[in-house]
């Protein structure tokens, strides 16, 4: 991750991301298409707690990685802020759907704008005390987004519980996630 392969593969995902919005995707032009990012490890990089804490030799430690979180310092992941940023020159809503608690609300809000990403239609955060799955969360929340009357268009996210589940995006024909194992 400290090393030119990761921006490299983010670039791949992204491109094929803006492939699709410029070529195939197709907008009712009626403001209720949304993409649903995730925050951690794929809007926001965590790379510099995980540099602190051994990348994963040592085992996590909510407490420090909740205080990281509480410095809303986190730097954005370049690839993902470009795809943001051509989603709302398209007049597609984004919608920030994150593992990350309620209690967090405000410093993210902090950190997201710091980062210079604003904008966005909704910040969905976790209830405290929520006990399903990551899957089960996060495919409910997109299920009342789109009980709202959103189209869901895309969907990025670097975990397999950013993507599995129902619904998915309407309209692409296979899921995209910024990390290249997972791929496009």
């Amino acid at each position: 991750m400290l090393g030119k392969h990761f921006r490299r593969d983010s670039k791949v995902v992204v491109d094929q991301a803006l492939a699709y919005v410029d070529s195939q995707l197709k907008l009712a032009g009626n403001g209720e298409e949304v993409w649903v990012f995730d925050i951690d490890e794929t809007t926001l990089s965590n790379l510099p707690y995980y540099a602190k804490h051994g990348f994963g030799a040592t085992p996590f430690n909510a407490t420090s990685f909740n205080a990281y979180v509480l410095e809303g310092s986190a730097p954005p992941l370049p690839e993902t802020k470009r795809l943001y940023n051509k989603l709302r020159s398209v007049g597609i809503k984004p919608v920030f759907l994150t593992g990350r608690t309620e209690d967090q609300r405000a410093i993210t809000i902090t950190n997201l704008r710091r980062q210079g990403i604003s904008g966005w239609m909704n910040l969905l955060l976790k209830q405290p005390g929520f006990k399903g799955s990551a899957v089960t969360y996060k495919s409910g929340e997109r299920q009342k987004l789109q009980d709202a009357g959103y189209v869901i268009v895309g969907n990025f996210g670097d975990q397999w519980s950013d993507i599995l589940g129902a619904p998915a995006p309407s309209s692409y024909l296979t899921p995209c996630t910024t990390s290249a194992r997972l791929g496009c």
